[in-house]
C-alpha cells in the first residue's frame, strides 16, 4: 500500500483537494500499474505562521 504525503499550506478547497487525490493517485496507477485502491493519498495542511522559508515565516511575508 503506497502513500503519498502532501503538505501544504491551508486555504484550498475542498474540490482542489479532491482533485489532487484524484491526480496523484492517477499518475501513481499509471507509472506502477497497481489498482487504485490500493493508493493512499495523506493531505496535511498547515497555518502559513507554522511554515518558514529561509529563516521567515510565510505569514510574515
Amino acid at each position: 500500500m503506497p502513500i503519498i504525503q502532501v503538505k501544504q499550506l491551508a486555504g484550498r478547497s475542498e474540490e482542489q483537494k479532491r482533485a489532487l487525490a484524484r491526480e496523484l493517485t492517477d499518475a501513481y496507477v499509471r507509472v506502477t500499474g497497481i489498482k487504485p485502491e490500493s493508493v493512499w493519498v495523506t493531505i496535511d495542511e498547515l497555518p502559513a505562521e507554522n511554515w518558514a522559508i529561509g529563516g521567515e515565516l510565510i505569514a510574515d511575508r
